[in-house]
């Protein structure tokens, strides 16, 4: 904790303000997204706003089919402008990314409220965790997971 010198030659505890926020998770493949739900607004994020690594989401998944796949569990919902998200993501593609933050927010608006949100969110599979993950590299295969080494005609 941060403390802070008085003149007296004592220390005092000063307090960092807290910000309230709801944490997820979500996985897919080799992409990990890491969730912040705030319900109220503070001074940098207003309601209905998702920040991904620092750039507003429109710009980091910029189609309108990944717009209308990352709002759906906002839709279905009905939580469109109501909170605000940051997130960071990490690793895989922009494809599996974008499944780690749909699996994220979904958990998120379960942790706020799980009665109400539980049983559309699951009828949709947005609270499923796909598990296909990369298959591994063979040993002596000669190249990746499946492919053999061509062998000779004669």
């Amino acid at each position: 904790m941060p403390r802070k010198k008085i003149e007296s030659g004592e220390e005092e505890v000063v307090q960092k303000k807290s910000k309230e926020f709801i944490y997820a998770v979500g996985k897919r493949k080799e992409a990990v997204a890491r969730i912040r739900l705030y319900p109220s607004a503070s001074a940098e994020l207003k309601k209905g706003d998702i920040i991904v690594n620092g750039k507003k989401i429109e710009e980091y998944f910029s189609s309108q089919v990944q717009k209308a796949k990352y709002l759906e569990p906002l839709h279905i919902t009905n939580t469109i402008g109501k909170y605000a998200f940051t997130v960071k993501v990490s690793g895989g593609g922009v494809s599996s990314q974008l499944d780690a933050l749909i699996l994220g927010i979904s958990r998120a608006l379960l942790r706020l409220d799980s009665e109400k949100h539980r049983s559309v969110l699951r009828k949709k599979g947005f609270l499923t965790r796909d598990a296909r993950i990369r298959e591994r590299r063979k040993v002596g295969m000669g190249g990746k997971s499946r492919r053999k080494r061509q062998s000779p005609k004669r």
